[in-house]
């Protein structure tokens, strides 16, 4: 479609706009939760959870607890715990936060005009969600939606990672690392203990239950662990060259001014570095939460 103003070139396949009357979202004021109702989605994001609460339960009632050394049960369980809290946190803030999703349905006329494009300039519209394409976007078949920067869909936090979110992600892979790690410091430790005791003395449970209830922990911890920091890798090289993940593999070539090193940190979790960008609750505000939460009549709104 061209004409004096500007041409619109549809990707994929060509698609009609919107009516100046269609309904438009403008992705603004509306009081919704983004999360994804993905089946899939949400059963990773329920077995990510279980998992790292089993760690917990493993760790501290059939480890710690029975320990004989307060001071080590003491430190191992408060630093342990305090990262699983935050692990869980940042797969929250990951999963219920928008990944940067562009309005649905904003190639409309009005818009296009709003726009104020020079004459033959070039813009694109997605029709899958027929809405103007930004740079970098790209549509995941999943979440429905055109994604800024998008990085890639994970199951496992049953959303997109993209440019409102990847921090969240990143912190996530960290976290489940350090935990694993943890984890199986803390099998070891104990396996070693009860060799050279009773295992009745270093545990509450019967020999039994403790070997397969540990032996369990540590498959999964050296699962998370290798799968985690790879991911945590990776993130930090594309956030590092300013590249996502479609990109690299679509081997893109940047039509964009790229942030290197610091600045693509700085750009992605905010401003200078300190202690700050390793706290999921950054910017997290209870009263706009609620809001969000609830609709003007009481019952729970999703964005898919």
């Amino acid at each position: 479609m061209q004409s004096s103003n500007h041409r619109l070139r549809d990707m994929e396949q060509h698609h009609p706009l919107l009516s100046a009357g269609a309904d438009v979202e403008t992705g603004t004021g509306n009081r919704t939760l983004w999360f994804i109702q993905d089946s899939c989605g949400m059963v990773c994001a329920t077995m990510t959870w279980f998992l790292v609460l089993y760690a917990e339960f493993v760790v501290n009632f059939v480890m710690l607890l029975p320990a004989k050394n307060f001071w080590y049960s003491l430190l191992n369980g408060a630093t342990f715990n305090s990262l699983a809290v935050l692990a869980l946190a940042s797969h929250l803030r990951t999963m219920l936060t928008d990944p940067g999703a562009v309005p649905k349905g904003n190639a409309t006329k009005e818009y296009m005009e709003s726009l104020q494009l020079k004459p033959g300039e070039v813009i694109y519209k997605c029709p899958k969600c027929c809405s103007i394409k930004p740079e970098r976007a790209h549509h995941c078949s999943i979440c429905k939606r055109c994604i800024r920067k998008m990085d890639h869909h994970c199951p496992w936090v049953n959303n997109c990672v993209g440019e409102k979110n990847q921090r969240f992600f990143v912190l996530f892979t960290m976290y489940i690392a350090l935990i694993s790690a943890h984890a199986l410091g803390l099998s070891g430790m104990h396996f070693f203990t009860c060799i050279k005791v009773q295992w009745n003395e270093c545990s509450d449970f019967s020999p039994g239950v403790s070997v397969l209830l540990l032996i369990f922990l540590c498959l999964e911890a050296i699962l998370f662990l290798t799968f985690t920091a790879v991911m945590f890798g990776t993130q930090i090289h594309s956030i590092c060259n300013d590249e996502t993940e479609i990109e690299r593999l679509k081997n893109e070539k940047p039509t964009w001014e790229r942030r290197m090193r610091w600045d693509g940190m700085k750009a992605v979790f905010g401003g200078p570095p300190s202690l700050l960008w390793c706290n999921p609750f950054t910017g997290l505000r209870l009263r706009r939460l609620l809001l969000l939460t609830y609709s003007r009549r009481g019952g729970l709104e999703f964005s898919v």
